[in-house]
């Protein structure tokens, strides 16, 4: 007989795959046409490549609109500002480098999404390709104009900004040279490492990594005001062990391809397979402890079981020994992952996912 925890789970996919998840689709589709128009032919090329092969970071971060009633008027939101995230990670991967400078320039377009003071500036300055038809400048935008109307953004304005700062910052370490990036990732910990005590630099990393932060803020602001304290403890739970959970797991992923191209991985930095699967575990247990203190727990508790379920289903977590680290992760994630997970599974053979 199904579970309470697994019948609300179940609930909960309902509206998700019969309204959220077509609604992602066709904003989705909205700015791949925009993508098409670009005058640029290699940043319409990468706009393109990031939707097409990273639109389940839009999907997964949608969960978010299902929050509460007023929720729903996130998912534009959601959608544009992971779409300049992705966006950009692949400006900065794909090509030619466009230094440190270069690279601070491109993010400020993030944090320019989610502050509304900032002046929009040109963001390509000191890149290489630069005639992007408006696209960037449209992400932005539509952003703002999600935040104007919603009058308890105030509430959490500040952690929104600091989050994205603090992911902008990461973005701009991890794509420097080999030789550098190490270092100056380990000093930029040192200076951050109070918020989030007891991690280790690449784990605090993978959480600056993450966007699940900003959308989780904007979720409870949606739902109504906000205390200082009810936005504290909402960061107490997604920063840095929600989050950390979340781009560790995507790491665990590449392992083997980021090994074969030399790329930056943070869970190549625990010394052993077993230290790495402790550390997953370590973030899964805090993120789960401190997601049952939340308001509205079983929502959070979706999202925990949707990451597991999301990543874990991908071919790649069961290659390179992984299988046994994988079926342990699912195991540990409690009542419902497996559902999930089939769920994910069956999104994936039909070219959903």
């Amino acid at each position: 007989m199904p579970t309470i925890d697994l019948l609300r789970d179940r609930i909960l996919l309902i509206p998700y795959l019969g309204g959220v998840f077509p609604a992602v689709e066709k904003e989705l589709d909205r700015w791949r046409r925009v993508a098409c128009s670009m005058s640029d032919p290699e940043l319409s090329r990468q706009a393109l490549a990031s939707i097409g092969q990273k639109r389940f970071h839009c999907q997964g971060g949608a969960v978010f609109a299902l929050y509460s009633k007023k929720s729903r008027g996130l998912i534009p939101f959601i959608v544009a500002l992971q779409t300049i995230s992705d966006y950009l990670d692949n400006l900065s991967d794909r090509v030619s480098q466009p230094g440190e400078e270069g690279l601070f320039a491109l993010h400020e377009a993030m944090v320019a999404a989610v502050d509304t003071e900032l002046p929009f500036s040109d963001w390509y300055r000191y890149y290489p390709h630069r005639e992007d038809s408006g696209y960037l400048k449209a992400l932005v935008q539509t952003c703002r104009n999600s935040l104007v109307p919603m009058v308890t953004y105030s509430d959490v304005s500040g952690e929104v900004v600091r989050l994205a700062a603090l992911y902008s910052e990461l973005q701009v370490f991890k794509h420097l040279a080999r030789p550098e990036r190490e270092e100056r990732l380990q000093r930029w910990y040192d200076r951050h490492s109070g918020m989030a005590p007891g991690t280790r630099w690449w784990e605090f990393a993978a959480a600056c990594g993450s966007t699940l932060g900003i959308f989780a803020l904007m979720a409870l602001a949606s739902a109504g005001p906000v205390s200082q304290s009810e936005a504290e403890q909402l960061l107490d739970c997604y920063f840095p062990w929600l989050c950390g959970l979340h781009i560790l797991l995507d790491y665990y992923l590449d392992l083997d391809e980021d090994r074969e191209h030399g790329d930056l991985n943070f869970v190549s930095y625990y010394r052993s397979p077993r230290e790495a699967v402790s550390g997953l575990l370590w973030f899964l247990e805090e993120a789960d402890r401190r997601v049952r203190q939340l308001p509205r727990p079983s929502f959070h508790q979706m999202v925990v079981k949707g990451l597991l379920a999301m990543y874990l289903s991908d071919p790649k977590a069961y290659l390179g020994g992984r299988k046994k680290m994988t079926q342990l992760l699912l195991r540990r994630g409690g009542t419902g992952v497996l559902a999930m997970h089939r769920f994910c599974l069956a999104l994936r053979g039909m070219g959903k996912l």
